[in-house]
């Protein structure tokens, strides 16, 4: 069992929370962690209690991306704040087994519990396990916090290995095996799904008898992905922050692909199919170039995004599409292609000097280069703005100077 930090145990007190609120208020009126550091010495807190408090307060900045305005009276480690899953893509998650007439959801490896949050908010029950006891307490108070305020009855976090304890009588399970060495901070990345815990050995056994959802790294060998499965990555504003498989009731008819993006403009869109699309056949450059969210790209829904845009690939194996079309999609970025410029960098150094192009946007694909030393070398000066791909069109490199749309 990993030993615990020390000074932590306070966070867990009346007193402690009480002095996170307090160090809520002097980080908002802009004192520096050192000056408030000196606050709470000086009022005789051992140093390890000051440590501890000082770095939830900042694990609770840094969790409001993920948690919002709430994060403000949850608890973190900072192991549990990076795999913990954002409210909004839990939300999704909880939904799928709302909508599967699932009602008592088994969370294995709840970590803070951020999966049973989303869970109770959507008036389901879950059934929370965690393996390491401090952050089972975490979660247990997380919980606790969302029941009070829903007027619900507090979940019960039971401590222990999920697959000994295994789902009870649940109707649908959740597993979000740890992907990293056990810990609070400082962890690294297993190297073999057999690492995994609970094992996704375990997990796909579950999967045959219940409704059940994995969550998984976006870059997980596809290979592994079994073939009943819903394989579903999602985009959150941009970022592709995880692979999902779903069996049973919780995956849809049908559908064994497909990419879910969430933008805090735009809302909620998908795109689905029954397996791989092909990609696009090749055409000339045209005067937009799309580039597809990563989430439509690891789906390897890039030709079915291309047949709904009328477009086509750009170069075989590189993630642009073309057209002459406007068609606004929230599954890719949109540019219109303003120049085709030289790719030898003296000539394009040149180039954009004369255009009066002091800001530059890089980006690029099937291109050995680094955006930033690029950038640096450039010598790049004006007041105008523009984006810049360097990439292959029908299999030669190119250098094309683009607007976003």
């Amino acid at each position: 069992m990993t030993e615990e930090p020390p000074g932590w145990r306070a966070l867990l007190t009346r007193d402690g929370l009480d002095t996170l609120r307090w160090i809520a208020g002097e980080r908002g009126a802009g004192r520096a962690a050192s000056e408030i550091n000196s606050s709470l010495r000086a009022r005789g807190l051992p140093a390890d209690q000051v440590a501890a408090l000082l770095t939830q307060a900042l694990l609770r900045e840094k969790a409001r991306t993920k948690f919002g305005d709430r994060a403000e009276q949850f608890l973190f480690t900072q192991a549990g704040l990076e795999q913990a899953t954002r409210s909004r893509v839990a939300a999704s998650h909880a939904e799928r087994f709302r909508a599967a007439g699932c009602t008592r959801i088994a969370d294995l490896g709840c970590g803070i519990g951020a999966e049973s949050l989303a869970l109770l908010e959507a008036g389901l029950d879950p059934l929370a396990v965690e393996l390491n006891p401090l952050t089972a307490e975490i979660a247990s108070h997380n919980l606790r916090v969302a029941a009070a305020l829903l007027g619900r009855p507090e979940p019960e976090v039971q401590v222990g290995d999920a697959e000994q304890i295994g789902p009870e009588d649940a109707d649908g399970v959740f597993l979000d095996p740890a992907r990293r060495t056990a810990g609070h901070s400082n962890t690294r990345r297993v190297s073999s799904p057999d690492d995994y815990s609970p094992s996704l050995t375990f997990a796909f056994h579950l999967a045959s008898r219940l409704p059940t959802g994995i969550k998984l790294g976006p870059g997980f060998d596809r290979e592994l992905i079994p073939d009943q499965a819903e394989a579903q990555w999602v985009s959150v504003d941009g970022q592709v922050v995880e692979m999902g498989l779903w069996f049973g009731a919780a995956a849809r008819p049908g559908v064994h692909r497909a990419a879910l993006v969430l933008n805090g403009a735009t809302g909620s869109a998908e795109l689905t199919a029954s397996e791989d699309s092909a990609d696009a056949g090749l055409r000339e450059l045209g005067e937009y170039l799309y580039e597809p969210d990563g989430a439509v790209i690891r789906a390897r829904l890039i030709g079915r995004l291309a047949a709904d845009l009328n477009a086509g690939m750009l170069s075989d194996g590189i993630a642009y599409l073309t057209t002459d079309q406007l068609v606004p999609t929230p599954f890719a970025q949109v540019f219109r292609v303003v120049e085709t410029l030289p790719s030898r960098e003296k000539v394009l150094r040149r180039a954009l000097g004369d255009r009066g192009i002091g800001s530059l946007e890089i980006k690029k694909r099937g291109a050995d280069v680094d955006p930033a030393a690029l950038r640096k070398r450039l010598k790049l000066r004006g007041d105008n703005h523009a984006t810049l791909f360097l990439t292959r069109s029908a299999g030669k490199h190119v250098a094309l100077l683009a607007e976003r749309c």
